[in-house]
């Protein structure tokens, strides 16, 4: 499968409008649990594989290079991933959405 990528279709849009891709990229399975593990820092493949205890390495090797290839996260030449500087604005982007998921999750529970 393709890595997603603005100009090329996608579930939801044959047009490949950036928004659309961007939601099918980060819909992919383990996707958002990459970009967790990562949010304080640079991490290797191992320790990004033992912080997603049942991901697959090859599954863990396919996300990061879509997520590469989408120039959210790059490599270093010791070999760790890390947030690019679009990645890292996404990051930042998604921190909201963090703090209103905590938010709504005490709502829930709460009687």
């Amino acid at each position: 499968m393709a890595t997603p990528l603005p100009g090329r279709p996608v579930r939801g849009s044959r047009t490949g409008r950036p928004i659309m891709v961007l939601l099918d990229l980060l819909g992919r399975r383990w996707v958002l649990r990459i970009l967790w593990e990562l949010r304080d820092g640079p991490l290797k493949f191992r320790v990004l594989q033992e912080r997603c205890e049942d991901m697959s390495p090859s599954v863990l090797s396919q996300r990061l290079k879509e997520l590469v290839e989408a120039r959210i996260l790059a490599a270093d030449a010791e070999g760790a991933y890390a947030f690019t500087e679009a990645g890292d604005r996404l990051r930042r982007l998604l921190r909201p959405l963090r703090e209103w998921a905590d938010e709504w999750a005490r709502r829930v529970s709460s009687p």
